[in-house]
């Protein structure tokens, strides 16, 4: 019902996974054909046979995985066939983070099965790892201003506006949160600045001496206190029944603006366009990314929508 979808963002993110009906609302982008950068078409999915306490002995979901991923580029795991891996699932792998933030998955058959549910298609799709791809991603916020430095209020709800860097995705041309896959051995704090300072600064572009300054703001807005904002499993439309995204999304609200102001926006690396956005319900943005921001302006009590909707009781 639609008065549960507007209640979904107050259950509390880590029960997420453990709700049987968020399960349901949760896979929707991971069931879209035909699956990105293909024409891959996922097997149909009813929605009553998502998740797999439910028996299905017909599934017989599609394999695919994409040559980009065979070719084995270092972020890439070899095949499980290959005689010479042997991964160790739900742990630390060497520099490798196997452990989900969802807590144990199943593994049959040598191969980990995605903790939300069926997907209709098996594999590892676009997705380098088996089992669990970190990401990091970042959301930099600031209160919208006028002229004279004062906060602009949304005249509906009275609720100041926050805006977040938004960027353009070059691969499928959504507006999305910047971030990125954390590299193995990478702590998340390095992920976060350095994924931000590569797409919303274009920073490998530029000179040692211009770095060098980034370096010194970056540092200044990353070192603040920061809230997280989320810590699990994404649907994401790159989700397959062996491989699935999870992320860590943090909030870096620089309340004056004055740190921002120093930090010439510039897209770079995945990005196409990169801008200041404001933060409203309307928003449709890449992946589960809405609902992070839709949580960060809870945080900040800032304005949100129109239309409160029916009270929720958490």
């Amino acid at each position: 019902s639609n008065s549960f979808a507007n209640c979904w963002s107050h259950l509390h993110a880590v029960n997420m996974i453990n709700s049987y009906n968020v399960k349901h609302l949760y896979h929707s982008k991971a069931l879209t054909s035909p699956y990105p950068g293909s024409h891959v078409e996922r097997s149909q999915v009813p929605e009553d046979k998502v998740g797999w306490v439910i028996e299905w002995k017909d599934y017989n979901p599609v394999e695919y995985t994409a040559r980009s991923v065979l070719a084995g580029p270092n972020w890439a795991d070899p095949q499980i066939s290959d005689k010479s891996f042997s991964p160790k699932f739900n742990e630390r792998d060497g520099e490798v983070e196997r452990k989900s933030l969802s807590g144990l998955y199943v593994v049959e058959n040598g191969r980990p099965r995605n903790p939300v549910g069926r997907t209709g298609i098996s594999g590892r799709g676009l997705l380098g790892r088996w089992g669990p791809n970190h990401a990091a991603d970042p959301v930099v916020t600031r209160w919208k201003r006028d002229g004279s430095g004062n906060k602009i209020v949304h005249p509906a709800t009275g609720k100041s506006i926050l805006q977040f860097v938004a960027i353009k995705r070059r691969d499928c041309g959504e507006w999305a949160i910047p971030g990125g896959m954390v590299d193995p051995g990478e702590k998340i704090s390095a992920t976060l600045k350095r994924e931000f300072g590569e797409e919303a600064l274009n920073a490998l572009q530029k000179t040692p001496e211009e770095r060098a300054e980034l370096e010194k703001q970056l540092h200044k807005l990353f070192s603040q206190e920061h809230f997280v904002v989320y810590r699990g499993y994404v649907d994401d439309p790159r989700n397959t029944d062996n491989a699935w995204m999870e992320t860590e999304v943090v909030n870096y609200h620089d309340e004056t603006g004055e740190t921002m102001d120093n930090l010439p926006l510039e897209a770079g690396d995945d990005a196409g366009v990169v801008k200041w956005m404001d933060i409203r319900e309307e928003l449709q943005l890449y992946a589960s990314h809405s609902y992070f921001i839709k949580l960060v302006t809870e945080k900040w009590g800032a304005h949100w929508s129109e239309d409160p909707g029916p009270e929720c009781r958490e």
